[in-house]
């Protein structure tokens, strides 16, 4: 982990590994990697190594889902003189919880313990505690992380996002689920495109031909007509230069 390149990346300074760093950190990552799945349209595997996370999101400035970026934060945040530890996480949907390793979250060692996740689309902005079930206020929403016999419940705004496994796992205990993720015809992944990040004022997607904006909680979505204005709109807002567009699914 070249730590002075990636922190360049990210547009952060480091000073010390304490919880300020850490919400400066997780919030520089936020604002400067995508969360993307362009690679499984584009027919590229998603390799789960530091080294080729690193090259992906660093040399290629590119971004990616939970396992690259979660995996990839939690070396730089090792390299930087944190204690991590990957945990597995199944999201809730419809159908309650789903299968374990469905997501890839990190608790972080910073004057006690954190859930940071810079993986999941919209979440928290800033770290949340592990240690108390009380409601947390972050920019994003209103989170509580709370402790049961089957693991970790989180939820926002009152919503359950998904429940965490309390065990360490490895990089590499992930590939199974992840080659789901990008293989399977039930997997939300093969089914869409999407890129996004947060803005200062709200969020910013593109997801497959349509440009959506939200600005002060108001959503503003236009159809991009050429392959020229797709392009233009990846790097435009996204810092992504694409020498061929996904393939749209269907």
């Amino acid at each position: 982990m070249d730590t002075k390149r990636y922190l360049a990346r990210i547009g952060a300074e480091f000073s010390t590994p304490d919880p300020a760093t850490l919400r400066a950190l997780q919030r520089a990552h936020l604002a400067a990697v995508p969360f993307e799945n362009l690679s499984i349209h584009l027919g590229e595997p998603v390799v789960l190594s530091e080294d080729a996370l690193f090259d992906k999101v660093v040399n290629r400035r590119r971004g990616g889902f939970c396992y690259e970026l979660n995996g990839l934060f939690a070396a730089g945040l090792s390299a930087l003189g944190y204690r991590v530890e990957l945990l597995s996480a199944r999201t809730h949907g419809d159908g309650g919880y789903g299968p374990p390793l469905d997501h890839l979250a990190l608790r972080v060692e910073a004057d006690g313990p954190w859930l940071v996740d810079v993986g999941f689309g919209r979440f928290s902005a800033e770290p949340l505690r592990l240690d108390t079930d009380a409601e947390q206020y972050d920019p994003e929403g209103v989170f509580r992380v709370v402790s049961g016999p089957d693991g970790i419940d989180v939820s926002m705004n009152g919503v359950p996002q998904y429940r965490l496994d309390t065990r360490a796992y490895a990089l590499t205990d992930f590939v199974p689920t992840c080659w789901w993720q990008q293989t399977s015809p039930d997997s939300h992944f093969t089914r869409s495109v999407t890129c996004s990040l947060p803005t200062p004022a709200g969020r910013v997607t593109l997801s497959g031909n349509r440009l959506i904006t939200t600005t002060g909680g108001v959503r503003d979505e236009r159809r991009l007509s050429t392959d020229a204005e797709i392009r233009d709109a990846y790097r435009t807002y996204f810092g992504i230069e694409l020498d061929r567009l996904p393939a749209l699914p269907g």
